[in-house]
């Protein structure tokens, strides 16, 4: 798993990998049940792991695919299991839905020659309808019978757009309100750019670009590539195409995806021959 995922610098996971070991191997650990107390804070760490797994499978960090569709399968399998021996954890089921509505759109996430196609642009009847079904029943449950937490606003997020038979149809005001409660209860560097999409079609593009630049304040976010790819699909939606044209090259050559690569680097051509 690549420590890509934690958006910290690889030296920093290595340090923090090594004081762990040093602590296990001083306190002489154990690997045993813990004790009920201490099982909540243990089961947050376990589903951010099969979160993390998920999201590499669904849309891999490096490499020339985008999907790693035994990742993704993996992680659904492991949190299909959690939820049966924990019916009543309301995150475990959000976890879970989440994965179902998103892995519903696989199909239509890449063209035949690989290519990497957007949530607007996909063609939402190669939608898993049986898997969209099963996450939309699941997260309507449990948000109503459990204490709301963060997997279970990303899976309600999920069953939005999912519900939308057109990119156009998208109930944008309920997303934002979603990503509102999201930034409070679990803040994230991903969370902000995806609200800041939200904002952006809410109230505009010039509302998101005003974000977009008090976000790049955050270590985790300055220089990622997903920055430069929200800033030129803002500034392209804002009419202003030689800036996003940059934006979309700047983000393709800092990703190391090769489909991403190459769906970024497609925008910006296609933005020169306007």
């Amino acid at each position: 798993m690549t420590v890509r995922l934690f958006l910290v610098p690889e030296a920093t996971v290595a340090q923090r990998i090594s004081r762990a070991k040093q602590r296990i191997r001083a306190s002489g650990a154990e690997f045993r049940m813990p004790p009920q107390e201490q099982r909540s804070e243990r089961m947050v760490a376990v589903l951010h792991v099969l979160y993390l797994i998920f999201n590499e499978g669904y849309t891999a960090s490096s490499g020339s695919a985008l999907h790693r569709v035994e990742l993704t399968a993996e992680a659904i399998r492991l949190t299909r299991q959690l939820r049966q021996r924990l019916p009543a954890d309301g995150e475990v089921a959000g976890l879970l839905a989440l994965m179902l509505l998103t892995d519903a759109r696989r199909p239509a996430r890449t063209r035949p020659d690989g290519a990497l196609v957007p949530l607007a642009e996909q063609d939402r009847s190669r939608w898993d309808a049986k898997a969209i079904a099963e996450g939309i029943d699941l997260i309507t449950e449990t948000l109503t019978s459990t204490a709301v937490g963060p997997y279970q606003l990303q899976a309600a997020i999920a069953a939005v757009h999912a519900e939308a038979a057109r990119a156009q149809d998208t109930d944008w005001p309920q997303v934002l309100g979603l990503y509102e409660l999201l930034q409070v209860s679990a803040p994230g560097p991903m969370v902000t750019l995806n609200r800041i999409v939200a904002v952006a079609m809410v109230h505009g593009p010039a509302a998101g670009l005003r974000q977009l630049d008090a976000a790049q304040a955050d270590p985790a976010l300055a220089g990622h590539h997903r920055v430069h790819a929200v800033r030129a699909h803002l500034l392209d939606i804002a009419g202003e195409h030689e800036a996003a044209r940059e934006h979309y090259r700047l983000a393709a050559r800092r990703t190391l995806s090769i489909p991403e690569q190459r769906y970024l680097e497609s925008r910006a051509a296609q933005l020169t021959v306007r």
